[in-house]
């Protein structure tokens, strides 16, 4: 009997060990923020295959001042795919000759990581495919980059208690960010940057100041333009920020902390002076707590790429828990 137990328990140990080695064996994954390795052949990346994934994958992103591509892609044919190049985080493999279908997969050859798997027996599938998937796609690769930013800022996070105080909700940033400004219902946190600042407003409103018709864009507009006034001073005196009126802001509806959250990106500008940027505003439904919380990042990065600074931003907002 005893021999037995032995035996079961060696056993047990034995596959514990190898499980361990093999979650071991994945190494951590590498890339730049927004950057997707797309595996395929180089005669299908130059035809219709390729041109329908940069339409897809590489498509201007709204809200920023100047074009620029929603993911930076790399293409890699097939037969050089292996050793380091696996590690990518985020992965789009074309298989040709195939069931057609579409495969995501989690931490295949690092971790994290997401591979997309589009496969068909011809181009036509193929394309049908990352058409009618767009959005996944866009939305798998993004995400999977929002919680690797996530994920970077969490080793240094920030030790602010006023905001959880005041505000009662908690929301992850870099220590790196400073306080700018703070009233009682009001922050502003900021950073500096190479070229400028990234920023940050959280405030609450009255749960009847935002109806929910046909002119909610222009009543939160009118909200935050408010607020740029008050409390988002410029350069000469006199200043102060406000929405870019030439530009139309889109708007749209998600779940933020569980809770309906009407989402805003467009264009701010400082009136009586040269300055400006794009902005992602984000109003949380708080019925509970009978209010809204906004949530607003903008930056400030004159002739540079704005991409990167604006995903840390909604990193960040997307963080927020509601006490």
């Amino acid at each position: 009997m005893r021999h037995i137990l032995f035996l079961a328990l060696l056993f047990f140990f034995s596959c514990g060990d190898k499980k361990s080695s093999n979650e071991k064996f994945l190494l951590d994954s590498s890339g730049s923020i927004n950057n997707v390795s797309v595996v395929v052949k180089n005669e299908l990346w130059n035809g219709s295959i390729g041109e329908t994934i940069r339409m897809v994958l590489a498509k201007p992103i709204y809200g920023l001042p100047q074009d620029e591509p929603t993911f930076t892609i790399s293409q890699i044919p097939p037969a050089v795919f292996s050793g380091f190049v696996t590690k990518n985080r985020t992965v789009l493999k074309i298989e040709m000759n195939k069931e057609a279908g579409i495969e995501v997969l989690k931490d295949v050859y690092a971790k994290p990581q997401k591979v997309i798997t589009i496969s068909g027996k011809t181009k036509q599938d193929v394309i049908d495919l990352i058409t009618q998937n767009k959005v996944r796609l866009i939305e798998t690769f993004k995400n999977e980059e929002i919680a690797e930013r996530q994920r970077q800022m969490a080793k240094s996070p920030h030790k602010f208690k006023s905001i959880q105080e005041k505000l009662d909700l908690s929301i992850k940033f870099q220590s790196v960010y400073r306080i700018a400004k703070e009233t009682d219902n009001f922050f502003w946190i900021r950073k500096d940057i190479t070229t400028g600042t990234t920023n940050l407003m959280i405030y609450e409103l009255p749960l009847d100041a935002i109806k929910r018709n046909d002119s909610v864009v222009n009543q939160i507009i009118k909200i935050r333009d408010s607020i740029g006034k008050v409390h988002i001073e410029g350069p000469v005196e006199g200043s102060y920020m406000v929405t870019e009126n030439a530009y139309t802001p889109f708007h749209g509806e998600i779940v933020l902390d569980n809770k309906p959250t009407l989402e805003t990106k467009g264009i701010w500008d400082i009136k009586n002076a040269f300055m400006g940027g794009p902005f992602i505003n984000y109003a949380i439904e708080d019925k509970i707590n009978k209010r809204w919380v906004v949530v607003e990042g903008f930056a400030f990065a004159p002739s540079v790429e704005k991409r990167n600074y604006m995903l840390e931003l909604e990193a960040i907002i997307k963080s927020v828990k509601i006490d």
